[in-house]
């Protein structure tokens, strides 16, 4: 570059640096975000001072990353102390990137591009478009920059925004940028929706004023003004695609917070579309348009504000533009947002819990804005909907407005208090949504739903009605939710509104968890589910109580967040709510028995071993009636499928049924019906029938080779496969069999080789090795010293493995347990924790358990999962010779609960406390190495 013009010194101005933006409502400061006195005054000392134009460049651009850095810190240790406080720190991160880009701009023309007397064709003006033409700016967002020109752009300018950008770049700041003529933007914005949209939110920064102007004028007069009706409905397909994107969920368990269902993009949707109708400058001119009231808008504003701060956070935490709440960024946002725990829930579910209000009140508000936007005629219904579709026959004092169901006389409805619940009714009898005038009635009169209403006999029966009548209870339940009545009808249900639960397992809020097993109910009686859900369909179908069930589903979480045992606390609840919503004393007495015991037959199915007769007679004690496991059945079924779209699978289903069928024998027919001896003859018989290519002495040497306990532990297909793979095995042979176990979502791998202590081990550390994950698993010795061992393991996605990668799988297994492979080296590089599940918290338990088999010692271990725990944990055992039976495994996202049934050298059981605290001590030490191994 070439050497600075000596004779005339360009200085540069102060108020040139300073934006247009007003300085009152930042976060700190001007002069502490930007000096502009100060670097004006270092640009003119640095000019004179330079050998030339590049030594000139380099030291501006250094000072100038110095001051934005500062600028930076300065405004995230102010949000720190004001954590909220997200208006002045968007508004203020917009002022400082104001104040860099003016400055930028101003090197360029005063010093190193200056143009003295430019001529028509080289004006030139600097516009922000985007988010950062809306003054909103988080700290690592997208600066969108337009360079505008009234022609074609000449060299001088093209010389110009290169240099700037350069500089720009320089700073590190992420720039979107564009460089067009009026007619350019005009033709693009036409052709482009999000050009369109960028163009919208067009502000001026500097440069040429009347340039930017005309541009602005154009674009109502000749593009915005004659596209509303095309833009609006480019923007709602826009929505709704973001939304199917992003799950569709407004209860996603880490929740996107720009993009996501009731997110930031919500919200700018609904102003972007205000904006293009009616020219509106400011968000406020919505109330006075009529589109929101004062109440909504102050809403929005919270809502806004709340969602805005989070994503500061997010930002400033990560030191990059990151959105998405992800479980380890939920636990540093809860902290930098000032939330505390308390003695019953984690600070992070308090945030969450906010968090989904918040996104819910934008749900509503998106709501009531359409619909004042369809009453004005310019979003329309489907042709195909306004031409064919017949509106239903309405009682009064109902009406149908814009094919929504209202009311004639908000006064005359407001007369009978019972109509805030019957607007739910006649919208499900007719199949109508509720408009949102109605809804606002319903919101603005919620202190009618007193207790004199909660004891009123009609009431009671409205919702009851609402529940089993009209065959899809959860779309009132959610929008009664939604709009605050269930809550005040229920005042119980209260707590449990937005309540997240922090872990990997529940997908859903507590109450939405509650919506959607009532969903799953409502299906289930529609006869949708028969094949998927043989027993639940056939238990309603021949004539459960319905009442129960409804009303135990919607009541069974209600006891969450407090420091108590949810079930116990829900079972109490429910005495005092089943009565008010209309049950019967025997029906109570069922609900509150039902709460209490909800999570007992998920618990005895997945943490214990079912193929035990006393796992089933000690659950049969505890249900007691055929009627009782009929309901528990249906309502465990419905709990379940209720967690997360992907909870329910077929491994669940086996064991759910296969318990059902033999607690129902047991109920029906005396406890004498499961005997271990009963179960062994049938196993046999079943065996023999297969073993049609043997001849009678091999039969009768394999149906003499096993103990007992094999034979009531698997099913025939393992017998059989057992019988060919110890037929002629050497003693230094391992054979193996892989078989996709369709029926159980996983595949079953059955091993045979010589006993020894440590087998079990051995073998999930093999597996471990390979990314198996198992779900369960046996061990049997035979007579003759051979170990047969079942394990059924799914992939890493929770799927049984394809055919096609049997093979591989199996020289793999094969190769660890030839000794190949050092499995406790191999595994350290497998037993890794990701980042976002090290926020989790799960304490270690561990019980001894001589009660709930006959013949081994039950040892439950509840900690948090990863892939190297059942190794870790099945070593420590061999090395206090235990010997392990079986290893039941039920995951439930980061936690896990493994069951051991064991027994020592001598076959005993482990009754002994001192031997009881020596294993259980050898135990936690082996989770803590693990765990520190896994988080390195």
């Amino acid at each position: 570059m070439t050497r600075p013009n000596r004779l005339t010194v360009p200085v540069c101005d102060p108020k040139s640096l300073k934006p247009d933006l007003d300085e009152v409502g930042l976060v700190s400061a001007p002069e502490k975000i930007f000096d502009a006195l100060s670097f004006t005054s270092f640009l003119n000392n640095c000019y004179s001072d330079a050998a030339d134009l590049k030594i000139f460049r380099d030291n501006a651009v250094a000072e100038l990353r110095r001051i934005r850095k500062a600028g930076m810190d300065e405004i995230a240790s102010s949000f720190l102390q004001d954590p909220l406080a997200a208006e002045k720190v968007i508004r203020s991160y917009t002022w400082l990137t104001d104040c860099i880009v003016k400055s930028v701009w101003n090197i360029s023309k005063i010093w190193l591009h200056p143009v003295p007397n430019p001529t028509q064709a080289e004006k030139l003006s600097l516009i922000a478009v985007g988010g950062y033409g809306r003054k909103e700016m988080a700290p690592y967002s997208d600066v969108d920059l337009l360079f505008l020109t009234p022609y074609k752009i000449t060299p001088w300018a093209e010389s110009a925004i290169e240099t700037i950008l350069y500089i720009l770049w320089d700073l590190k700041l992420k720039i979107g940028h564009s460089s067009r003529t009026i007619n350019d933007c005009l033709r693009l914005g036409k052709e482009d929706y999000t050009i369109r949209t960028a163009l919208l939110e067009q502000r001026f920064i500097d440069g040429d004023h009347a340039t930017a102007k005309e541009l602005e004028k154009r674009l109502w007069s000749g593009l915005f003004n004659s596209t509303a009706k095309d833009f609006i409905s480019a923007k709602l397909q826009e929505r709704e695609l973001r939304h199917e994107k992003q799950g569709g969920q407004r209860y996603m368990v880490e929740p996107n917070v720009k993009e996501g269902k009731g997110g930031l993009r919500d919200l700018q949707s609904l102003f972007w579309i205000a904006k293009y109708l009616y020219h509106l400058k400011e968000q406020s001119d919505l109330v006075k348009l009529g589109m929101l009231r004062k109440d909504e808008f102050a809403k929005f504003q919270q809502a806004e504000n709340f969602l805005w701060a989070v994503r500061c956070h997010l930002h400033i935490f990560t030191q990059r533009p990151t959105d998405q709440l992800s479980f380890d960024l939920q636990v540093e946002a809860s902290e930098r947002m000032g939330y505390k725990d308390t003695k019953a829930r984690r600070a992070v579910e308090l945030f969450m819990q906010d968090y989904f209000t918040h996104a819910t009140r934008v749900g509503d508000i998106t709501r009531i804005f359409l619909t004042a936007l369809e009453a004005k005629h310019v979003k329309e219904m489907p042709l195909l909907q306004r031409i064919f579709r017949r509106l239903p026959q309405i009682k009064d004092p109902y009406i149908v407005s814009q094919n929504r169901l209202s009311v004639k006389s908000f006064d005359e409805f407001l007369r009978d208090k019972l109509n805030l619940l019957r607007l739910f009714e006649e919208a499900l009898r007719t199949g109508l949504l509720i408009h949102p005038d109605a809804m606002r009635a319903v919101s603005a009169n919620i202190h009618l739903f007193d207790e004199q209403m909660r004891q009123d006999k009609e009431a009671q029966r409205i919702f009851m009605d609402l529940l089993i009548k009209h065959g899809n209870p959860e779309r009132a339940l959610r929008r009664m939710n939604e709009l605050g009545a269930l809550a005040a009808f229920i005042p119980e249900f209260q707590p449990i509104v937005a309540m997240m639960q922090f872990n990997m397992y529940h997908s859903y809020t507590v109450d939405e968890h509650t919506i959607q097993c009532i969903s799953h109910l409502a299906q289930i009686e529609r006869e949708e589910l028969m094949e998927e859900l043989p027993i639940a369909s056939s238990i309603l179908k021949k004539g459960a109580n319905r009442r129960i069930l409804y009303i135990s589903l919607l009541l069974h979480d209600i006891g969450k967040g407090r420091d108590e045992d949810h079930s116990v606390l829900g079972a109490r609840i429910s005495r005092k709510v089943a009565p008010r919503l209309g049950l019967s004393k025997k029906e109570v007495e069922t609900v509150e028995w039902l709460i209490r015991y909800h999570l007992l037959m998920s618990d005895m199915a997945q943490k214990r071993d079912i193929a035990d007769p006393r796992t089933v007679r000690d659950f049969a004690k505890a249900v007691q009636t055929v009627n009782r496991l009929d309901l528990l059945t249906v309502l465990t079924v419905c709990d379940i499928r209720g967690v997360g779209p992907n909870t329910w699978n077929n491994w669940k289903a086996v064991l759910i049924r296969a318990l059902y069928r033999q607690t129902k024998k047991v109920l029906e027919n005396g406890y004498e019906a499961i005997t271990r001896e009963n179960r062994g003859a049938e196993a046999k018989k079943n065996l023999k029938a297969r073993l049609v290519s043997l001849n009678s002495r091999q039969v009768r040497s394999e149906l003499s080779r096993h103990y007992d306990p094999y034979w009531q532990g698997l099913h025939v297909t393992a017998h059989e496969t057992f019988a060919n793979l110890l037929r002629d095995i050497a003693d230094d042979e391992i054979k193996i069999n892989l078989h996709p176990d369709q029926d159980r979502d996983a595949t079953r791998i059955c091993f045979a080789l010589n006993d020894h202590p440590g087998i079990f081990s051995r073998l999930a550390g093999a597996l471990a090795l390979v990314g198996a994950n198992v779900v369960d698993a046996r061990t049997y010795t035979s007579k003759d010293g051979y170990a047969t061992a079942a394990f059924w393991v799914q992939d890493k996605y929770g799927n049984p493995y394809k055919v096609t990668h049997l093979k591989r799988l199996h020289a793999m297994i094969e190769k660890t347990l030839k000794g190949e492979v050092i499995t406790q080296e191999a595994i350290k590089d497998r037993d890794r924790l990701k980042k976002r599940e090290r926020a989790f918290n799960v304490p270690t338990s561990i019980t001894f358990d001589n009660d709930g088999s006959e013949i081994y010692t039950l040892i439950e271990v509840d900690t948090r999962d990863r892939p190297g725990l059942l190794f870790d944990l099945t070593r420590a055992l061999a090395n206090m010779n235990v010997y392990i039976a079986s290893a039941v495994i039920a995951t439930y996202g980061e936690q896990v609960v493994d069951t051991f049934y064991v027994k020592d050298t001598f076959g005993l059981k482990f009754h002994s406390p001192s031997k009881q605290r020596a294993l259980e001590d050898k135990l936690r030490l082996a989770i803590e190495l693990g765990v520190k191994r896994a988080e390195l």
